[in-house]
């Protein structure tokens, strides 16, 4: 697979086999442009007048050595090399200890707070460590697709009742097709996990054999499920606490936001920290469905298993192949999140591949028994579908009439639903991060936080879940819909990819393994069809919508980080000729002699200075800046911005008292502007000499407390925004701390 990354990193081979690191974050040059900076370095001269031709002559020891016979370090010395730096390999330093100190008050009791929620910081090492067994790995990856059965076969039933009691039946022949899809679609992902031993979702599997888009529409598909995997297990979470507690329904919203936030807090402390919070929920979860089932079986026997008439309903709707087709794309979202191990496999211990196929067959197997077995019972028992009670809370009411079984069964299943999020938790970030790596998403979600989590891939899902469900009020009946269309696409094209995969490979028994990706991309094409048409006017039309939007999304994305790369590619000065300023890196448009233009300037003796110092009056700080112009030691220029003509001649006539050392130029500004007057003016410079790099030296006041700011114009500030466009302008803050 092709992958592109930003700066330097695009163009190169990253496919599924890296490893997931924190190092993904600076992906290393390839031997093209290993080949490219050998070159460069050829032609590479120090210019007389410019810094020392010795890299070892420097005016102070860059290893931090000190003898104990020097004095003891000021107010900076907790930078010392004994208190955060030791030495590593020659001309390396490790540090020991997290280097950003905040230097308020404020921010120090902030870092305190922070570090006592989140933990202290992990080393870079620890990503070895931070994996995940078999027994954590199931309830923190299979919490979305158990919980699902919660309320997966009383999306279905919902749909059924519509059309009366009597339709109510066909619920058994439907749970048999939705277990065999379950069966395939796993078996399928048991061999995505084989195929694909280092991590892959349906994004990578789609992109690396079905090409560009469809990649990307399978993961605009998961991006938009792992939001509504939020969104709707927190709201049928929220929905079971208050079917037992109807007092609290009033606070329905405020209690699902408090959910998400307390999911994105533990998921910041990592991934052991995550799996340790949230593997006793689900296990209690998977007991209490199983004494559901177990009590529920008994009386259902003792009785002969003869079915209980549930109790008349009025039909609303006539029986017919559409609304038998929407119960079904309704049962099938208690599929989502069978994905979740193919995406997470770097996160297991080791072997990875192995530990991952095997919690997916654990996952597969207790979903079908736990779907099959509550929806069977549910048609046992006589119950339909109200909307003051869920069906899960009427089961649990009808099997434990009396004692504490039914408030434990609506614990756990509050907890497993609250809880279920978890695992978008986990595959999001990591989806964002493949996206990432192949340039398609923001290169800042490659980054690994203080705990080795994706921090701002966890941050960024909390963030738009909160919003679906503050925006749907946190009504899981109106989240329902829009969930199955995404997840059912990512699952046509993670498989239709793997049929292909088998197919270029042809290795022994291709033919077996791609005959059941075959089938599980048929079933799934074909839930995806039916809840896009049967469920499109329901809501499903903003997932419709959605995942284009975010293609085109993924697409600019991309094309910014290869014109980026196109920019800062390396480009040699070619074999057998001298290098000189005719040579340039990135050739462009009016670039004017007698050199290249100053962003194309990549060789020490290419580069021509002019430095540029504004002057608004003459003091410590402005002659500060003018003597570190001067000690550069190149062509230096002073200007001064005047609002009227007799200012003017009073600026110059103090220029001269001081001596006239640098050459000034006077502008009147009689509108009294000056950061749109110097801007202009510096075009223009740079415009007369686009070779001439124009180095812009201002003096800035450094205060000790935020309200101080309000005190000051930060003119060098408006100053830095108004040139940032301007190519061949360098602006250079020096600060001037006031004495105490």
């Amino acid at each position: 697979m092709r992958g592109r990354g930003d700066g330097g990193g695009e163009g190169r081979e990253v496919g599924p086999g890296t490893v997931v690191t924190p190092s993904a974050e600076f992906p290393p040059l390839d031997q093209e442009e290993l080949g490219a900076l050998r070159r460069i370095g050829e032609h590479w001269r120090v210019p007389p007048d410019g810094a020392p031709p010795d890299p070892e002559r420097l005016p102070l020891d860059p290893t931090l050595e000190r003898s104990r016979a020097e004095p003891a370090p000021g107010r900076f010395g907790r930078l010392a090399p004994i208190a955060m730096f030791t030495a590593g390999e020659p001309g390396e330093l490790v540090a020991t200890e997290p280097a950003n100190i905040p230097g308020t008050r404020a921010g120090r009791a902030l870092s305190r707070c922070r570090r006592a929620m989140f933990g202290p910081p992990l080393t870079s090492a620890a990503v070895l460590y931070e994996r995940m067994r078999k027994l954590v790995a199931l309830p923190v990856l299979s919490s979305d697709l158990l919980s699902s059965v919660a309320y997966g076969p009383e999306a279905m039933l919902t749909v059924l009742v519509l059309a009366g009691g009597g339709a109510l039946g066909l619920s058994l022949p439907l749970t048999a097709l939705l277990a065999v899809l379950m069966v395939t679609v796993g078996l399928s992902y048991r061999q995505t996990v084989v195929a694909y031993p280092h991590g892959a979702g349906s994004y990578v599997v789609a992109l690396d054999n079905l090409g560009v888009r469809p990649g990307l529409a399978a993961a605009a598909g998961l991006m938009v499920d792992y939001v509504l995997t939020v969104a709707v297990s927190v709201a049928a979470g929220v929905h079971a606490v208050t079917s037992a507690l109807p007092s609290l329904a009033r606070y329905t919203v405020p209690l699902g936001l408090l959910t998400i936030l307390v999911l994105l807090a533990g998921n910041l402390r990592g991934v052991r920290a995550a799996g340790n919070l949230f593997v006793w929920p689900t296990y209690a979860f998977i007991v209490a469905l199983l004494a559901v089932l177990l009590v529920g079986y008994a009386r259902a026997g003792a009785r002969g298993f003869e079915p209980v008439p549930p109790p008349p309903v009025p039909a609303t709707e006539g029986l017919g192949l559409l609304l038998v087709l929407r119960a079904f794309a309704s049962g099938a979202v208690s599929m989502t999140g069978i994905e979740a191990v193919s995406n997470a496999v770097p996160a297991f211990r080791r072997p990875e591949w192995r530990n991952a196929r095997t919690t997916l067959s654990w996952m597969i197997g207790m979903l079908v028994v736990l779907f099959v077995g509550l929806t069977v019972l549910i048609h046992l028992t006589g119950l339909v579908p109200t909307p003051e009670k869920t069906l899960l809370s009427q089961l649990a009411r009808a099997t434990f009439p009396t004692g504490p079984w039914y408030a434990l069964v609506q614990a756990a299943t509050a907890l497993i639903l609250l809880l279920a999020a978890n695992t978008a938790f986990n595959g999001f970030p990591r989806l964002l991060f493949f996206m990432a790596r192949a340039g398609h998403a923001p290169r800042r979600f490659l980054h690994m936080g203080d705990r080795l989590a994706f921090s701002n891939g966890l941050i960024a899902l909390a963030v738009t879940a909160g919003v679906v469900f503050l925006v749907f009020r946190g009504r899981t009946e109106a989240l329902i819909p829009l969930y199955a269309v995404g997840v059912f696409l990512a699952f046509t094209l993670s498989q239709s990819g793997m049929v292909v995969h088998w197919h270029r490979r042809r290795n022994r028994g291709w033919r077996r393994r791609a005959a059941i990706n075959a089938l599980g991309a048929l079933l799934s094409g074909l839930v995806l069809v039916t809840a896009a048409i049967t469920k499109f006017t329901e809501g499903a039309w903003v997932v419709v919508v959605a995942v284009p939007l975010l293609v085109l999304l993924a697409l600019a994305i991309h094309r910014h980080y290869r014109r980026l790369q196109r920019s800062l590619a390396l480009h040699p000065p070619p074999d057998g000729r001298r290098p000189g300023p005719a040579l340039t890196a990135v050739p462009l448009p009016g670039a004017a002699e007698p050199g290249a233009p100053a962003e194309a300037q990549e060789l020490p003796q290419q580069v021509r200075h002019l430095v540029v110092v504004p002057v608004a009056r003459l003091n410590r700080a402005s002659l500060r800046a003018l003597a570190y112009a001067a000690s550069l030691r190149q062509p230096t220029l002073a200007v001064h911005i005047a609002p009227e003509d007799p200012e003017a001649d009073r600026f110059r006539e103090q220029w001269e008292a001081w001596g006239d050392h640098v050459r000034l130029e006077t502008i009147v500004s009689p509108y009294r502007t000056s950061i749109g007057p110097l801007a202009h003016y510096l075009e223009a410079l740079h415009a007369s000499r686009p070779d001439v790099l124009l180095t812009v030296v201002v003096p800035e006041v450094v205060v000790r407390g935020p309200w101080q700011r309000l005190l000051h114009s930060r003119a060098e500030h408006r100053l830095r925004r108004a040139l940032r466009a301007l190519p061949g302008v360098v602006v250079t803050s020096l600060p001037v701390h006031l004495a105490d």
